[in-house]
């Protein structure tokens, strides 16, 4: 499936307290989710196998590597834990870089909130304002991914512009 996301990420020293801020909100809690992110070499975009308790699926997307909130497209296959598709796109395409972290997942309407605890690289706030079918619009999603930013005190210097895979790949870069 296809989807249009508008997304922004940011470091957050103050994570729980972010935390505890969008609670005030009543948002939907979906659980916390021990995720493992197996990233492949490809040609253009991202390619991720997401492994799991809660989120499965095999992601490939499009971003540009800008700081603030910004357009992704993806394209997103679920998928119930399965060892042979690891194993095929490992043989296929090989590992790039391999991106652990514990993630607490929550929505308000169609917007998704992570609270992100990366090995190696720290505290983050994610949040993906998400059209499914482009009944949204990407103005709206732009909107939602403001009014987030304001809400958490977002500044400028938090953003991050990069995916985690990169900034793993930067630490361990000679």
């Amino acid at each position: 499936m296809a989807t249009v996301n508008f997304e922004f990420k940011a470091v957050a020293t103050a994570l729980d307290e972010l935390e505890q801020k969008l609670l005030t909100q009543q948002p939907l809690y979906i659980g916390e989710d021990n995720q493992v992110d197996t990233y492949f070499n490809v040609a253009t975009g991202r390619l991720k196998l997401r492994e799991g308790n809660i989120e499965n699926s095999l992601i490939y997307y499009e971003r540009t590597n800008t700081a603030g909130a910004k357009q992704s497209d993806i394209l997103l296959y679920q998928h119930s834990p399965d060892k042979a598709l690891k194993d095929i796109l490992v043989k296929l395409h090989g590992v790039k870089v391999v991106v652990d972290k514990k993630r607490k997942i929550y929505f308000i309407d169609n917007v998704k909130f992570h609270f992100d605890r990366v090995e190696g690289l720290g505290s983050f706030v994610e949040v993906e304002a998400i059209d499914k079918d482009g009944s949204i619009g990407i103005e709206k999603l732009k909107e939602q991914c403001d009014f987030y930013a304001n809400f958490f005190g977002i500044s400028n210097e938090d953003y991050i512009a990069v995916s985690y895979s990169d900034l793993i790949l930067e630490k361990i870069a000679p």
